[in-house]
């Protein structure tokens, strides 16, 4: 398979069922964000292997779940898809790492700052750019609705994502940087 198509030169770009929408489209938009997620999470990954192997599998379980998403956003609502999508299944699975994560962590007594550790402030660049993400979807959901779930994954991923960030600290020995409010 070639990489480059040329079918993309005049500013637009194929939905799975063959369908050209402008590549600014928000469908292309919102799956573009998610993919830049999952680029972000590659590189927290790639900084914790041989480190942490339990959050490695995790990080790479949610990279697949986010070209899940990614697949399923890119094919129109008229077109049935030929995969598993992601249920309340994969929601409740983030909510319970999650649960798990901040049981073994001090409880956050102010806001903190994205960084500590290399890994942790990668993490933190995911999250932020998976909440744009969510923005993006949800003006999609308002012009061309999206299963529910959906939704509440993205919103769950960020979390996620914020925990996580927090709990690589913990593994690595760094400390969360509180965030000192100025003093008037």
């Amino acid at each position: 398979m070639k990489i480059y198509t040329r079918g993309g030169d005049e500013g637009f770009t194929g939905l799975f069922g063959g369908e050209r929408v402008p590549k600014d489209h928000l469908r292309i938009q919102t799956y573009g964000t998610l993919d830049e997620t999952n680029a972000l999470l590659g590189c927290s990954v790639s900084l914790l292997l041989g480190a942490q192997p339990e959050t490695v599998e995790r990080l790479k379980r949610v990279q697949s779940e986010l070209l899940q998403l990614g697949a399923e956003l890119a094919t129109p609502r008229n077109k049935e898809i030929k995969m598993k999508l992601i249920d309340e299944g994969a929601v409740s699975r983030l909510e319970k790492e999650i649960d798990e994560m901040e049981a073994k962590l001090k409880p956050l007594q102010s806001f903190i700052l994205p960084g500590g550790s290399l890994p942790a402030a990668q993490l933190h660049c995911a999250r932020t750019v998976c909440r744009r993400a969510e923005r993006d979807l949800t003006i999609l959901h308002r012009a061309e609705p999206v299963r529910p779930v959906v939704l509440q994954y993205v919103n769950r991923l960020s979390d996620y994502f914020f925990v996580t960030a927090r709990f690589v600290n913990h593994l690595l020995k760094v400390e969360d940087i509180p965030w000192i409010a100025p003093k008037s």
